[in-house]
């Protein structure tokens, strides 16, 4: 009975995850694919005439290939300066028993729960109050604060798995600093930085209120060209075309980092589970 049970579950879930993924990932290259000589419309079920053209026109006619060059630059970026400005703080919470601890650990992921509209609008006003004007810049620091909490909690848990006994032992047979990290502690959290720099790389390819906000209006990247064919210039096979561009690479780097989780042991390394 449990058997049964469980085949139907699975069918279930395969079933809904059918319906949630492929099917507007289906909708969205067939309205990518409409030639714009020809409509789609009801009560045909499929476009009546396909082509390329919908992609030839939004690369040549509007800014879409300097808002690659803006996301696919800032996301890197930022992902690198996050990791390295999320590490100290990581490592302070995973093996410094200090007074609050616990109270700084909640308080980094308050940005999580606060609007993102609501940080890009305040911390515009604080760079103009600032005199600071330069959009790439500032729109790199507001996704490092934005996404920072993601890095900090994932490079924390990683932290937690170094085994201080290899740490000690290296110590003692007068390894340099640089060597004990690669020996204890590169290996035990590499899973957790890899991981960080994915997550917070796709998260600023996605981003939309702070570079909208800072950004607009003569800095654009994927999300608010996006945003502009679904808003007021609404066009639905120039949105699908820009929507594929902007989600196809974040699936692939998504089923990349489920594949190196898979793959990471901790245990093997730190004798944690």
């Amino acid at each position: 009975m449990s058997i049964k049970l469980n085949k139907i579950f699975l069918y279930l879930f395969l079933g809904l995850a059918f319906i949630w993924l492929f099917v507007p990932f289906s909708m969205a290259l067939l309205w990518s694919l409409v030639d714009p000589s020809v409509s789609w419309s009801y009560p045909d079920i499929f476009p009546k005439k396909l082509s390329l053209q919908r992609w030839f026109d939004m690369w040549e006619t509007t800014s879409l290939s300097t808002a690659m060059l803006n996301s696919y630059s800032l996301a890197p970026l930022a992902a690198l300066v996050t990791i390295v400005l999320a590490s100290p703080t990581a490592y302070a919470f995973a093996k410094i028993d200090f007074p609050g601890r616990e109270v700084f650990k909640v308080l980094v992921l308050i940005p999580l729960v606060v609007p993102s509209f609501v940080i890009a609008i305040f911390f515009t006003s604080l760079l103009y109050s600032l005199h600071i004007y330069a959009k790439y810049p500032s729109i790199l620091l507001g996704h490092v604060l934005l996404f920072m909490p993601y890095a900090v909690r994932i490079l924390t848990v990683s932290f937690t798995q170094v085994n201080d006994d290899i740490v000690n032992a290296a110590r003692d047979l007068g390894a340099n600093p640089w060597a004990i990290f690669k020996v204890a502690y590169l290996p035990a959290i590499k899973p957790g930085i890899l991981a960080s720099l994915l997550i917070v790389f796709i998260l600023s390819i996605e981003e939309f209120a702070v570079a909208f906000i800072v950004g607009s209006p003569d800095f654009t990247t994927i999300p608010t060209i996006l945003y502009s064919f679904l808003g007021y210039n609404f066009i639905r096979s120039n949105a699908a075309v820009v929507s594929l561009v902007l989600v196809g690479p974040n699936v692939l780097l998504m089923l990349f980092l489920e594949r190196l989780l898979q793959s990471a042991n901790p245990q093997n390394v730190s004798g944690k589970g």
